[in-house]
Parts: structure tokens; C-alpha cells; sequence
């Protein structure tokens, strides 16, 4: 079995251990109830000229319940859609990562999506055909967001002062081994941005993934049931889940991803390339919406209105005071540490997070190599050419008066430097690679 057919094979037996624990952990849900939000006031669509319309006014975007899918929530809700004349678009709630997958490869045409609020490295591999049954081009259009995921852990290891060193796991989990417990470390999909958090985390601290312990990926609405019946010892994932964790006494929170990597890439805005180049006006409207209701979102004073919108039932079905907190920046880390840091959330437009930097693409690329999800010998600089579509963000940003201080000059944010040290320079990715200690065997 070649490579790349053993990663297919991996993604699918991953895909039913995540079904498995899902069932499993079914019988332990807690049922929530949520406040909903009657009266959302919305925005004055415009009045757009026969010949500036979309070519078609809808489009089906799907999104899975994490805070930072709220954008496209909210492009919904208030009318940002509508305004640019895309009045029938569907924001639809996916199960798992795989669903959203499977159905922008059906495509709306075939009963499934157009695109999707995905983890950003999801397009290139899906690009690629690496996950997908056939290739399925596709087109990165936006940055959703930065920042605002964590690493949480069982409470069992409460006592270990874990933070953003993992290393006091390592003979934790050696010991648990020896007594013939299963290990596991919990992500959302293979190669996702999760899946790179916690691999970086754990070798950081000399933990090597997938030996010392396993990486499996479960849905994110299904972490903190899991955690309940103690199918892990460890998650990373996007809010509310690690929030609810922590208010429910499950566990606690290690570090929030913006200690990892101040700033970090995190979700995307991606469309199937075909339903893009088929309609480019329609593709311009959602674009223009979307980037509108990112900085709507990253007002301070609209952070509860969000909060309380996408907590709803039909959205996330969540009490709001699991997402709140730290959709301002407040940290209950469930350890004894607080911390109240806005420079730490989860950002949706200030500070460039809305701009898909390719710099970043490469960089998610990169891991993937380093843990064999892709061939060593992929031309990543090409890919992220072919995918990433920074052109249609500044033609959209410029398009809804977007002030020039806030539109990147740069595809590249130039030499990111993590907790640990490590630099990557989208220059020479090569070195980074070379430089990591732990990876994937050749």
C-alpha cells in the first residue's frame, strides 16, 4: 500500500473511530437550552444595478458549531447576505469535518454544499485529492478568523501544572501505558489545524504523536461528552467546547492557541473553485457580506448581540455563558489561572485577521509534510497559488471602503516565531522542516 493510499485508508478508519465514540458517548449528552434572539436588527440591503447582480441569489454555506464560524452566522442573520443581493443563501450545520467534506464534494448540484467555514488546510488537501475521492478544486477566499482555540485537559492530571510546556504528561502517559490504559489525544480531522495545535504541543514537550500517545479525530460538539466518559486524555479544538469543559468540572484548559502562536491562522471562508468561476459576481456579493460582518463581530460592543445569536438552538445550541467569556478575551482556565487578555481572543478582522495570508498557507502545507499527510515533494508554493484567492479579499475589501491601513501590501506576514522559539520563514520552509526534532519518519 503506497503513502499516499495508507493516509486515505487512515482518514477513513479515523473517520468511524470518531463515529464510535460519538455513539458512545450519545447516552452522557447534556441537553441545553438557549435564549433566542426574536428580533435581530438587520442591515438595509442595497439597490444594486441589473447588471452588478449576482448571477444567482443563493448559495449553500456550510459551518460546524464553533464560535468562529460566526461570521457567516451573523452575514445571515443580519442581513449582510441580503444586502449584496444574495437573499437566498442557506447556512447549513454540519456534523464533523468529514460531512463538510463529503458534501462540498457532492457539491450543492449533487445535494450538497457550495463551500464552507472549513479548517483551512481542508481546501489544499481537498485540492490535492488527498481525502477527497477525486481532486476537488477549491478556493480559499477569507481568513475567518485568528486565534481562539485551546488545548484542554483531563482533570485526572490536574496536579501536574500543565500549561503550554506538555512535557509533565510525557511520564504520565508512559505510567498509564504500562498499566494497559489506552491514551488518546482528541483533534477534529487529520491534518487540520486542531491536529497541527496539539501534534506542535506535544513534541514540543517530547511527546511523539502516535507513539507515546494516539491522535484521533472526534467532532467538535462531541469533545467535552467524550472527556465525561474519560475516552481522553487530552483535546484540541475551537470554542465553546473548551469553555464548557471548564464550567461543567471536566477538565481544564492547558493553553488557549493564541499562547502557541500569537495571532495564528485558524478557520477559512472556502468555495468549491468551479461555483466561483461559474459565478463571480455572487461569489464577490458573499465575499463583500462576509468581510462585513467580520468587522461587525470584532466590535466590542456587538460581542453579546453574537454571543446570544449563535448560541441559539439552531445554530449552535449552547448556553451563552459558555461562549461569552472568552469570545472577550476572559480565560477561566479551570486550573486556578485567569487571565483577561482581548489580545489573546479569538480576532475576526483587527489586526489582518481576515486576510488570508498565504505565508500561513505554507506554513499549514508544511506541517502536513512533516506528518507524512502529503508528499514530501509537493510543490506547496504553487499549491497555495492555485488556492488561495487573496486577489478576490482585496478586490472585496476595497470594493465595501475598507481603509487602506487595513488591507495587507503583503502576501506574507514575514518570520512567525512560536512559544518555543521556533521560527518559520515562509522563505525557506525547507529549514524549518529540517530543524524539527520530531516528525514523521522518511
Amino acid at each position: 500500500m503506497s503513502n499516499f493510499s495508507r493516509r486515505r485508508f487512515l482518514f477513513t478508519t479515523g473517520a468511524a473511530a470518531a463515529t464510535t465514540l460519538w455513539l458512545n458517548s450519545c447516552a452522557s449528552r447534556t441537553e441545553t437550552t438557549s435564549e433566542t434572539t426574536n428580533d435581530i436588527e438587520t442591515v438595509a440591503p442595497l439597490d444594486i444595478a441589473p447588471e452588478d447582480a449576482p448571477e444567482i441569489t443563493t448559495a449553500k454555506l456550510g459551518f460546524i458549531a464553533l464560535t468562529d464560524s460566526a461570521p457567516l452566522i451573523i452575514a445571515k442573520e443580519k442581513g449582510f447576505f441580503a444586502k449584496y443581493g444574495m437573499t437566498d443563501v442557506e447556512v447549513i450545520k454540519q456534523a464533523s469535518w468529514p460531512v463538510t467534506r463529503d458534501n462540498i464534494e457532492l457539491g450543492s448540484g449533487g445535494g450538497g454544499i457550495d463551500g464552507a467555514h472549513i479548517l483551512t488546510p481542508m481546501p489544499y488537501l481537498m485540492t490535492m485529492g488527498a481525502i477527497t475521492q477525486q481532486p476537488v478544486p477549491m478556493y480559499l477566499l477569507a481568513r475567518l478568523n485568528v486565534n481562539g482555540q485551546a488545548i484542554s485537559v483531563s482533570k485526572d492530571y490536574l496536579d501536574l501544572n500543565v500549561t503550554v510546556d506538555s512535557s509533565p504528561l510525557k511520564d504520565a502517559f508512559t505510567k498509564a501505558k504500562a498499566g494497559n490504559k489506552e491514551i488518546q489525544a482528541a483533534m477534529t480531522f487529520p491534518g487540520g489545524t486542531h491536529d497541527l495545535w496539539m501534534r506542535y504541543w506535544l513534541s514540543a514537550g517530547g511527546i511523539v504523536p502516535n507513539t507515546d500517545i494516539s491522535v484521533i479525530p472526534v467532532p467538535p460538539p462531541q469533545m467535552v461528552a467524550n472527556m465525561r466518559i474519560s475516552a481522553m486524555e487530552t483535546f484540541c479544538v475551537g470554542e465553546p467546547w473548551n469553555e464548557q469543559l471548564v464550567n461543567q468540572n471536566l477538565g481544564f484548559t492547558a493553553l488557549v492557541t493564541g499562547e502557541l502562536w500569537q495571532d495564528h491562522p485558524e478557520k477559512a471562508l472556502s468555495l468549491r473553485a468551479d461555483w466561483v468561476d461559474e459565478n463571480p459576481k455572487a461569489t464577490m456579493a458573499l465575499l463583500k457580506a462576509t468581510l462585513e460582518a467580520q468587522k461587525w463581530c470584532d466590535q466590542p460592543e456587538n460581542k453579546e448581540e453574537m454571543c446570544k445569536i449563535v448560541s441559539q438552538d439552531k445554530w449552535f445550541q449552547v448556553p451563552f455563558e459558555d461562549i461569552i467569556d472568552r469570545s472577550q478575551g476572559k480565560i477561566d482556565y479551570g486550573d486556578g489561572r485567569t487571565v483577561d487578555d482581548p489580545n489573546i481572543a479569538m480576532k475576526f478582522w483587527n489586526d489582518f485577521a481576515s486576510y488570508p495570508f498565504k505565508s500561513h498557507d505554507l506554513w499549514f502545507l508544511t506541517e502536513n509534510i512533516r506528518w507524512g499527510y502529503i508528499p514530501a515533494n509537493t510543490d506547496t508554493k504553487a499549491l497555495v497559488e492555485k488556492v488561495n484567492r487573496s486577489d478576490l479579499w482585496i478586490e472585496a475589501a476595497k470594493a465595501i471602503d475598507t481603509p487602506e491601513a487595513e488591507i495587507p501590501t503583503s502576501d506574507s506576514r514575514g518570520v512567525e516565531t512560536f512559544f518555543d522559539g521556533v521560527e518559520f520563514d515562509p522563505e525557506n520552509p525547507q529549514a524549518y522542516l529540517d530543524a524539527l526534532k520530531i516528525k514523521t519518519p522518511k
